[in-house]
């Protein structure tokens, strides 16, 4: 694999209380991601290009945003800059760049907001550590508010609470008010305003793709697996990340969901109208794009007239359906109400289990010695099942029903304090490569040492965002990139086809 021109961070021991790296102003600074082009801001409502009068109309958008959120208002008021988010960060301890420091890229937005919406930095701008919103400070909005993947592990530690990602997604959202998008976010909303998911994938194409999958899937197991779309009256429409589609390891989870479905006597479809359930609106902090790309699973639910909603592994898929779609696009009063609107597939791969209804031979996944990685916005930012800390629980009880083999990373590394991939937040793009590798380290870190006393060699993730960096990034660190597996993969290994039916 060919590899960027940057050093890649040396692993160290795992250490509970890590030292602070030596900082490195600027480190980072170089790092520009692509920005939107024209075409791809205006498709989801933005200006092309920076507009005139650029500086007050983002101060206005940004009075705009505080005033219609009292949590972001307190998030900027209340910090005291204590330093317990300062080694929280995987991207600090990566990169060394203090601007990578929660604090400091917070003050970023917050020293503007200082400046024009507090007496205190009206009149006295200098004192208050206020600033005026120039074309650098701009350039330093775009280059390090695309260095956050908003996972809240800084949150996690703070004793005020205050959320980076909220801030975050609210200099993004200022940024994109004035014609300065992202191309990798603005681009993939786009699509799935005009096609239905993040690849462009027309429906022709996507039942193309699935009725090759079960060639395959037959092939492979002699029993005849289906993977339909648009199948009116189904029992479940399935909303699954696009990658789950084509890529590796993904489509191993979407062949799983599918045997799951199969063995339980559960039919379910696909939706060609909705057949995403990325919504990369959160990461820009679009309201209006959260609401527009979230409706199309509404309206192909009803469409079909399904009676359940199933999310499949996708790590902010899962937090925006679980926290906002009763507020976006419900209610759901038109589902069967004995089901959790909307479900996890874990959810619904773990009631199975526990009913019976799957018979699994956990020898077949004997080759794998396995760990799990607890995604950002599923550990942080939801619930799963109706277990305090289910969404710790549920895929871990799923794992070791499928496989005897199954070990956890240290237990400040996992869980609500889990490393985040390094890739999340809207930051999966090649052109941000250097800091995805080394904002991975401290997963690197923990990974290796789970390894090396257990002979770890499967890393199990129930997040695509989390699947597509490791397979990326775990070469740099000396690992194999097919390690990076899908939780429905080790199910579906241990699935013996047949047995109920």
């Amino acid at each position: 694999m060919a590899k960027a021109n940057f050093d890649t961070p040396a692993l160290q021991p795992h250490q509970e209380t890590p030292d602070l790296p030596s900082v490195k102003p600027g480190a980072m600074q170089h790092l520009k991601t692509f920005p939107a082009k024209p075409l791809h801001n205006e498709n989801i409502g933005y200006p092309g290009e920076l507009v005139e009068d650029w500086q007050n109309k983002a101060v206005k958008r940004l009075g705009e945003l505080v005033d219609g959120s009292q949590a972001l208002r307190v998030f900027l008021d209340t910090c005291v800059k204590c330093g317990a988010c300062t080694d929280k960060c995987h991207y600090f301890l990566g990169t060394k760049d203090p601007l990578n420091m929660p604090v400091a890229r917070q003050d970023l937005l917050r020293s503007v907001y200082r400046r024009y919406y507090t007496f205190a930095g009206k009149h006295f701008p200098k004192l208050v550590g206020a600033k005026g919103f120039d074309k650098p400070m701009l350039d330093d909005w775009y280059n390090y508010f695309h260095q956050c993947s908003q996972c809240r592990r800084c949150s996690v530690f703070c004793p005020y609470g205050i959320d980076t990602a909220e801030i975050s997604m609210a200099a993004r959202e200022v940024m994109d008010s004035i014609g300065v998008g992202q191309k990798y976010c603005n681009e993939i909303l786009a699509k799935v305003h005009k096609i239905g998911n993040n690849l462009g994938l027309p429906e022709p194409a996507l039942v193309d793709t699935l009725e090759g999958l079960e060639e395959d899937v037959e092939e492979d197991t002699g029993v005849l697996v289906r993977f339909p779309v648009d199948q009116k009256g189904a029992d479940v429409l399935l909303i699954t990340p696009s990658a789950d589609f084509f890529a590796e390891p993904h489509i191993d989870g979407l062949i799983g969901y599918g045997k799951v479905f199969h063995q339980a006597g559960i039919r379910w479809t696909l939706s060609s109208h909705a057949s995403e359930a990325a919504n990369f609106s959160m990461f820009i902090g679009s309201n209006d794009n959260l609401k527009k790309t979230a409706m199309r699973i509404r309206e192909a639910a009803l469409e079909l007239g399904v009676k359940r909603i199933i999310v499949g592994e996708c790590g902010h898929a899962w937090r925006v359906a679980y926290s906002f779609w009763n507020t976006l696009i419900g209610p759901f009063d038109f589902l069967d109400p004995k089901y959790p609107a909307p479900q996890h597939i874990v959810e619904f791969t773990y009631d199975l289990i526990q009913r019976g209804a799957l018979t699994l031979n956990k020898e077949a996944n004997d080759h794998r010695r396995i760990t799990f990685h607890d995604s950002c916005n599923v550990a942080r930012a939801s619930r799963m099942g109706n277990i305090p800390g289910g969404q710790f629980i549920l895929p871990r009880e799923v794992i070791k029903a499928a496989a005897n083999h199954f070990f956890d990373m240290a237990p400040d590394t996992i869980h609500e304090k889990t490393f985040c991939c390094g890739g999340g937040g809207g930051l999966l793009t090649d052109d941000l490569m250097e800091l995805r590798v080394k904002g991975a380290m401290p997963r690197m870190q923990a990974l290796q040492q789970v390894v090396e006393e257990n002979d770890v060699n499967t890393l199990v993730a129930i997040c695509a965002i989390c699947k597509t960096q490791f397979a990326k990034t775990l070469p740099y660190y000396q690992f194999q990139g097919d390690m990076i597996t899908s939780l429905h993969e080790v199910v579906g290994d241990a699935i013996q086809l047949g047995t109920k039916e």
